[in-house]
C-alpha cells in the first residue's frame, strides 16, 4: 500500500477480510515466527489491519512466536497497546527428559512405527536435544533421512554416532629427523 493511501487500503482490505469470513465461516491466521526481530512498524500495522470495529471484531488471528526478547518489546512504549490487545500467551520452558520422550514415543505410534528407535537411541536423542523440541526433531529428521537412505529397519546408536560424530581428522605423519 502507498504511504498517501493507507486509510483506503485498509478499508478495502478489512472489507475483504469480512466477506471472505462471512461467505466461509473461517478466520485467517498468520504465524509470524521469530516475532522479537520483526519491525516495529510490521508489527503496530497487524494491530491496526486485524481489528474491526474499534477492536470489538477480529478479522486476524495473529500468532507471535518468538523467544524472551518479545514480551520485553511488547511492553515498548510503542508496542503496548499491541501487547495489551494479546489475549493468550503460552510460555514454553525447556522441556523435561519425560516430555520430550513423550513427544518422540507419540510421533513414532502416529507414524504408524513406534519400535522404529531402540529405547537407548530414544534416550541418547532426548539428552542431546537441550530440553528443546525443536532440536530433537532435527536430530530426529537427520537420522531418519539417513537410515531411509540406508535401508534400514530400525534405527540405533551405531546410526547416530556415525551421522553425529565429527569426520576423523587424518593422522598427522611422523618422521625421524
Amino acid at each position: 500500500m502507498s504511504a498517501h493511501n493507507r486509510w483506503g487500503g485498509f478499508k478495502a482490505l478489512r472489507t475483504r477480510w469480512s466477506e471472505h469470513i462471512s461467505t466461509t465461516r473461517s478466520r485467517p491466521v498468520l504465524i509470524l515466527d521469530e516475532a522479537q526481530e520483526a519491525l516495529t512498524q510490521v508489527l503496530c500495522e497487524l494491530r491496526i489491519l486485524a481489528s474491526k470495529d474499534f477492536d470489538a471484531r477480529q478479522l486476524l488471528c495473529v500468532i507471535f512466536a518468538g523467544d524472551g526478547r518479545l514480551p520485553e518489546r511488547l511492553r515498548t512504549p510503542e508496542l503496548l497497546p499491541l501487547g495489551s490487545r494479546i489475549r493468550r500467551r503460552l510460555h514454553l520452558d525447556y522441556a523435561s527428559r519425560d516430555d520430550l520422550t513423550a513427544c518422540l514415543d507419540h510421533l513414532l505410534e502416529a507414524a504408524g512405527n513406534l519400535a522404529l528407535m531402540t529405547p537407548e537411541l530414544k534416550a541418547t536423542l532426548v539428552d542431546h536435544a537441550a530440553g528443546n523440541y525443536r532440536i530433537l526433531m532435527n536430530l530426529c529428521d537427520e537420522l531418519l533421512a539417513a537410515g531411509a537412505d540406508r535401508g534400514l529397519p530400525r534405527l540405533d546408536e551405531k546410526l547416530y554416532l556415525e551421522v553425529f560424530s565429527p569426520p576423523q581428522r587424518p593422522k598427522a605423519s611422523t618422521k625421524k629427523r
